[in-house]
């Protein structure tokens, strides 16, 4: 199941993520057997709407033709709506309007279809009469097929079509649009964003910088609810995993509000750290759980994965070093009415697990039997750094090893730029651990974060021997030789 997964993935990543028009569904086929040996059914079925995200078609190469803005816009960097004004020739149909409802239906796959832009419109010669705009894509030379002809013969409609001079302004282009026309030929478009709250997060690359605040005004203008964007200006290098950004349009009030699988956070965007990317991910975890489960929360963040967990009255013990995600961890747990089923710590990780974790795992782990038992998850969701903290779990307690059965499970997330991510993954997982992990533990992919870089989970439980040391037998100790003294000394020589 893995293999099908990445291999879409990697094709999705290799050959969608240019325009490619050309594009035929036997090679993409075809590659994918290489891949993966074989197509089963199931994975053609689940995966097939994928391939519907191309970034251009052939028919969105004719919208590029009919609808785009004018060429004047080309290389502005303030944004002038007015300069987006642009006259296309569509054809049209004259109809009355007491049968322009029933011949929408009939001709609903001729009709435009185009958002943003009215099918019916005013005839500005006959107001007892309306105008249907037909899709010119559909309608070529101005004439209809004989389909269309047939149904408007039922209606007693002339077929004759017309032609009109259709304005199109700002409000009408997509944002896509928009900005293909603005950047210099042949260079990317940004179109999509991180959407947290009412903020818009970008990664721009560099030859998109000149154009950023136009970018930012177009993204408020064309979805809504968005009322801030930020970009990205530096890495998540350091400490506390947040990153510097800028306010590129719109308000700077970074404090937001966010719902995940049904469950709100509150959260400062420029002071903690948070991915909508991951909401499957948190889901998956949370869903492996079961009420009266502990949840050890190594990198809790705000609280994606320590809220849902206590919501299924879980026993939840959530950690993180960054002061602003620790109290926000604390203010959404009011948020929930979670606040008595969890206990928060601002620690480092290592000392969050060298302290509260083996307190807690010492004083339960042999309270555990066979017929009555809890399950312990440890989450360990920092990517970059994370599998360099599980040798922590060597010899972490000191003691006879508890039932197999009751063994904490590990879920510890990495970043893979190897072409067997979930291979690598496992192998240093093992070198940190130091021991082996086949038949003991499963990789999931979780994302993909930049081309030939994965985002993976290895879940495992600690292997007895890892997890325990077992305590020095206690030796029986000889008898101490008593001290001779200065008597017995004399009493020797006396003998002699």
């Amino acid at each position: 199941l893995w293999r099908f997964r990445y291999s879409a993935r990697l094709l999705k990543t290799n050959h969608f993520r240019t325009a490619v028009s050309n594009t035929s569904f036997p090679a993409v086929w075809m590659l994918l057997a290489q891949y993966s040996g074989r197509i089963p059914r199931p994975f053609v079925v689940v995966q097939r709407n994928s391939f519907f995200t191309m970034p251009e078609t052939v028919e969105d190469k004719a919208d590029l033709e009919l609808y785009s803005p004018s060429s004047k816009v080309r290389g502005m960097t303030q944004l002038d709506r007015e300069a987006f004004k642009r006259t296309v020739v569509v054809p049209v149909l004259k109809v009355k309007k007491e049968i322009i409802g029933t011949l929408l239906k009939s001709l609903k796959h001729t009709v435009l279809q185009r958002p943003g832009l009215k099918r019916v419109i005013e005839d500005p010669e006959d107001e007892n009469s309306r105008l249907l705009i037909l899709d010119p894509h559909k309608v070529s030379e101005f004439s209809l097929g004989e389909s269309e002809q047939e149904v408007l013969k039922q209606f007693n409609v002339p077929p004759a079509v017309r032609k009109y001079d259709l304005e199109l302004t700002y409000d009408n282009f997509k944002s896509e649009e928009i900005l293909r026309a603005v950047l210099p030929e042949g260079q990317d478009v940004t179109s999509g964003f991180s959407r947290v709250g009412h903020i818009a997060h970008l990664n721009l690359r560099d030859h998109q910088l000149p154009y950023k605040h136009l970018i930012g005004q177009v993204i408020i203008d064309k979805n809504p609810g968005v009322t801030c964007v930020v970009n990205k200006t530096s890495i998540i290098d350091n400490t506390y995993r947040n990153f510097q950004m800028e306010v590129l349009a719109g308000e700077s009030d970074l404090v937001t509000k966010v719902k995940e699988n049904n469950i709100a956070y509150e959260l400062d965007f420029s002071k903690v750290y948070w991915n909508p990317r991951l909401s499957t991910e948190h889901g998956r975890i949370v869903e492996l759980l079961k009420p009266g489960d502990v949840l050890f929360d190594v990198f809790a963040g705000v609280g994606p994965f320590a809220i849902p967990a206590a919501k299924k009255k879980c026993s939840v013990f959530a950690n993180d070093l960054n002061p602003e995600s620790y109290n926000w961890l604390l203010h959404n747990c009011k948020l929930n009415k979670v606040y008595d089923k969890i206990k928060a710590f601002n620690m480092d990780g290592r000392d969050f697990l060298l302290g509260p974790v083996r307190e807690e795992l010492s004083k339960e782990l042999p309270l555990q039997t066979e017929e009555q038992k809890t399950s312990f998850h440890i989450v360990m969701n920092l990517p970059a750094l994370a599998l360099e903290f599980l040798d922590v779990f060597r010899h972490l307690l000191v003691g006879e090893p508890c039932s197999a059965a009751v063994l904490p499970t590990v879920h510890c997330y990495g970043f893979s730029k190897h072409d067997d991510p979930a291979k690598d993954i496992q192998e240093r997982a093992e070198a940190s651990l130091g021991t082996s992990l086949d038949g003991r533990c499963s990789t999931y992919p979780v994302r993909n974060v930049a081309p030939n870089k994965e985002m993976m989970c290895i879940s495992f439980q600690i292997p007895a021997d890892v997890l325990y040391k077992r305590p020095c037998p206690v030796e029986e100790k000889p008898a101490s030789k008593r001290l001779r003294t200065s008597k017995d000394f004399s009493e020797e020589m006396l003998q002699s």
